[in-house]
């Protein structure tokens, strides 16, 4: 049985439900996707890491590799910084309400 899902959204968003039921569904043996870009930004390898030990695969019909490596590196380069400068004031400022709500009641 084939199962195709299409869906335009994102490698960054990881609120995608299509993309989200299809890996948890241990019935899907092999994911194909266009590009690794298509799945996600970066740590593509830690999904297809996980679909592996359960059996699984994941296959990409195009690589990238060529002219467009370096700029593949630099806007993974690019997104890691921005996750971490951003990541980084969002949990100062929970940890910083949470230390508030703590002393106060």
């Amino acid at each position: 049985m084939v199962r195709v899902e299409s869906e335009t959204a994102s490698g960054m968003n990881g609120a995608r439900a299509k993309a989200k039921r299809l890996l948890a569904d241990p019935a899907v043996t092999c994911v194909v996707v266009e590009r690794k870009d298509r799945l996600g930004r970066m740590n593509v390898e830690l999904v297809e890491a996980a679909l592996s030990a359960t059996g699984r695969r994941l296959v990409v019909l195009d690589d990238g590799e060529g002219e467009n490596d370096l700029v593949c590196d630099m806007v993974e380069v690019l997104t890691s910084f921005c996750a971490r400068l951003y990541g980084h004031s969002s949990a100062k400022n929970r940890a910083r309400k949470a230390l508030q709500a703590a002393e106060h009641g």
